[in-house]
């Protein structure tokens, strides 16, 4: 007699960081078979057997460099999953990107599912989502059904959404914009208190207290520094800027991204807060 667990889906899981880690572990202790696939041991052997798999979760990095926003690795990735599988990526990528995925691999059900997990939390963020929202690349028969068997499978969530994949998308930029907008802001203001001799915890402690601001930006000095930092930021506010300049473009707008983000690179050059990150967007001058 087969047991619950051979009845699920098999489960793979392309890219073994604090996201695809940490969103795998959760499969497995909700009693998922998963396939495991990473360039790091010990999950190099594992590539082939991805192809067998139902579904395909794709954590996988997508850098910003100086010469822009770059998807390639997903492309490599998605290219693993078996004809006829499903995909959800998770990797972070500009609006539009997952239909470009869906055009060049028809013979994959491709989403886009955006991730909101804070590396420090990682394991319960993933197990405990706020969100879950599934993108869709094409409104037909295979990718309804798809995203149905899909979102059975996540975590339960208090809001849960299935939407045009562009829509996903701009979710998720929107969420990592946010913070990064308010991080700048903050420090903007813990420099305005300084000049005022003011105590920044008595100002801190009361802006956790509202209910109308995101309270785990409001501390300027965090980590090794002052800024926005972190694996996703500094890349993914540099890739906005550079969509809402290519796509929008008026000049105001510009002008306020460009200002926000010349401020953010200051802060953490001042304090010298993750210069590694900041030389692989911005290029080794930016240090």
């Amino acid at each position: 007699m087969a047991s619950i667990s051979d009845t699920k889906p098999l489960i793979g899981f392309v890219g073994q960081g604090y996201i695809g880690k940490n969103y795998a572990d959760d499969f497995e202790q909700r009693g998922y078979r998963t396939v495991r696939y990473a360039l790091e041991e010990p999950y190099q052997g594992n590539k082939e057997k991805i192809r067998d798999c139902d579904i395909v979760f794709i954590a996988v990095p997508t850098p910003t460099t100086p010469e822009g926003f770059d998807d390639s690795i997903v492309r490599e990735a998605i290219a693993l999953a078996g004809v006829g599988k499903t995909v959800v990526v998770k990797s972070t990528i500009v609006p539009g990107t997952t239909k470009s995925f869906q055009a060049q691999y028809p013979d994959r059900v491709i989403f886009y599912s955006p991730e909101f997990l804070s590396e420090a939390t990682a394991a319960h963020d993933a197990a405990h989502p706020f969100s879950n929202i599934l993108g869709s690349a094409a409104d037909d028969a295979a990718h309804q059904t798809a995203a149905e068997q899909v979102q059975a499978m996540l975590p339960p969530a208090p809001f849960a959404q299935i939407c045009d994949s562009t829509e996903a998308e701009l979710i998720k930029y929107a969420h990592n914009g946010n913070g990064f907008v308010a991080v700048v802001f903050f420090n903007l203001m813990y420099d305005l208190a300084q000049k005022f001799g003011a105590d920044w915890s008595a100002v801190e402690k009361a802006l956790r207290a509202d209910p109308f601001i995101p309270g785990q930006y409001t501390k300027p000095l965090h980590k090794s520094g002052r800024g926005a930092g972190g694996h996703c930021f500094i890349k993914d506010f540099a890739a906005l800027r550079d969509l809402y300049e290519a796509r929008v473009g008026d000049m105001a707008g510009v002008a306020a991204f460009s200002a926000l983000e010349a401020k953010n690179i200051a802060l953490l050059k001042e304090s010298g807060k993750d210069s590694d990150l900041l030389e692989g967007v911005y290029g080794p001058d930016s240090i």
